[in-house]
């Protein structure tokens, strides 16, 4: 990852425009994604300050959805969840684990706003916005990335004898519909606040104090996977998801390529077990090991996707840089 820079030592200023009136600090022009905090509010406390807020709003927030989602079970007699399910239902258990991630947004934006003294659209780009265009852009890329990747999977499956693992099971469309309906509603935001999170706040704190993205991309990375039940197997794919996705938001100036990706892989991974009738199972993420093989199409999807996104970038001239 050759983004060591040598010559940003903490204490850099990018040249300021013009001070406004108001709250708000204004960005520093020419700066790269990860060092857009450095609007002069970057004493030591904000970042941790800040962290240790984001931290709370999401485990706070989080159990307040999953209890509300408890009590209203219990009011509507819904089954009553086994073994380590959170929720009988797994339509039902699946609205409230995706909106218990889903309703930190909120709280993201306004720690930027309160502690950094920054427009919350710094968390989206180097543009101060979500560059909707060039994310539907990489959402195209992202597709062709994870197609591939499934492939490799099912070469390696096959390859090592177990062409068992990759058969596609489907259960209906009974249960297929709503479920995806669920999903297409709410993932798009879990996935969002997952990266304006740990690819979003986590690289641009760091960012503040520390010239290079290194420690922000890696250390958000570890935060990322530390959330996730899989296996050893899994944790390597989720943390490797981690550190291409804060790689290519520094690199393309914004959030626009991870949350992309973010959203494609979550959409299939849960149509697929929809499909399959393995709800239960997607929602309890330790319930079964990870193949070693899933490995393989991981290499092949992260690569294919960092490759042609980085590829798009350069064609298309996306900024990486605040004007």
């Amino acid at each position: 990852m050759d983004m060591q820079d040598n010559h940003l030592p903490y204490g850099h200023q990018y040249p300021p425009p013009p001070q406004p009136a108001g709250w708000f600090l204004p960005t520093p022009r020419g700066a790269r994604y990860d060092h857009l905090a450095r609007n002069g509010a970057t004493e030591l406390w904000r970042p941790i300050a800040g962290t240790l807020l984001v931290a709370g709003a999401f485990f706070l927030m989080g159990v307040v959805v999953i209890v509300l989602g408890k009590v209203l079970e219990l009011l509507l007699r819904l089954p009553a969840p086994t073994g380590t399910q959170l929720f009988g239902d797994p339509l039902f258990g699946l609205v409230f684990v995706l909106l218990s991630i889903a309703v930190v947004l909120p709280a993201v934006y306004g720690v930027t706003a309160l502690v950094q003294r920054r427009r919350p659209g710094t968390l989206s780009s180097v543009a101060g916005r979500l560059r909707w265009r060039w994310m539907f852009m990489c959402a195209g890329v992202a597709v062709l990335a994870l197609v591939l990747g499934q492939t490799a999977q099912v070469v390696a499956f096959t390859l090592t004898g177990q062409a068992g693992e990759a058969v596609f099971t489907w259960e209906g469309w009974s249960g297929f519909v709503p479920a995806m309906i669920i999903v297409l509603l709410l993932v798009p935001f879990q996935a969002a606040t997952e990266e304006y999170m740990f690819r979003g706040w986590l690289l641009q704190a760091f960012g503040s104090r520390l010239g290079s993205p290194v420690w922000g991309i890696v250390l958000g990375s570890l935060a990322f996977a530390s959330l996730h039940g899989y296996s050893w197997v899994g944790l390597i794919d989720v943390f490797s998801f981690g550190v291409v996705t804060g790689f290519l938001a520094v690199r393309t100036g914004g959030l626009e390529a991870p949350i992309a990706i973010h959203v494609i892989n979550n959409v299939l991974a849960f149509g697929i077990a929809s499909a399959a009738g393995k709800l239960e199972e997607a929602l309890d993420q330790g319930a079964v090991p990870v193949p070693w093989q899933a490995l393989v199409g991981t290499v092949v999807q992260l690569t294919v996707f960092t490759l042609g996104v980085l590829l798009l970038a350069r064609k298309r001239s996306v900024a990486t840089l605040s004007a």
